[in-house]
């Protein structure tokens, strides 16, 4: 009997979702996860590498700035209408994302720049409370 045990994600769904700690290694932990059903979606690389870097940005702002004790952060995937959505859900409807021009010695405050530059399009929806969900969107070429 074969007693090892596989981290590969084995479903080729066009939906995955999971819950993750709001920490940086929850953050880490989405982004790794987003690569593997990614790889296993054969995404083109062009795609596959802007969802990565999305998705690190998304899931760390929750980590930061969506963070409540006890509170986890939703990291969704959704493959559907030649679209790839990604969306990161937490706890925190009271403290919406915001564009700013962070300045030029500054260590943060680029990552909606990134988002904005890398997404087709993105947004925030809320609800239900307390509740925001951070989406982006990635157009896919023809399969």
């Amino acid at each position: 009997m074969n007693s090892e045990k596989s981290t590969q994600l084995l479903s080729l769904a066009d939906h995955f979702s999971v819950l993750l700690s709001p920490t940086p290694r929850g953050a880490r932990l989405a982004r790794l996860l987003a690569t593997d059903w990614m790889r296993d979606r054969d995404l083109p690389h062009r795609v596959s590498e802007a969802a990565e870097h999305l998705v690190a940005e998304l899931a760390t702002n929750a980590a930061t700035h969506g963070r409540l004790a006890g509170r986890d952060f939703r990291l969704a995937l959704l493959d559907r209408d030649a679209t790839l959505r990604i969306e990161v859900t937490d706890t925190r409807g009271d403290d919406l994302p915001s564009r700013r021009v962070p300045a030029p010695d500054a260590e943060s405050g680029r990552g909606l720049l990134l988002v904005e530059a890398l997404a087709d399009r993105w947004g925030v929806e809320l609800g239900p409370v307390p509740r925001k969900t951070v989406w982006a969107e990635l157009d896919l070429p023809p399969r």
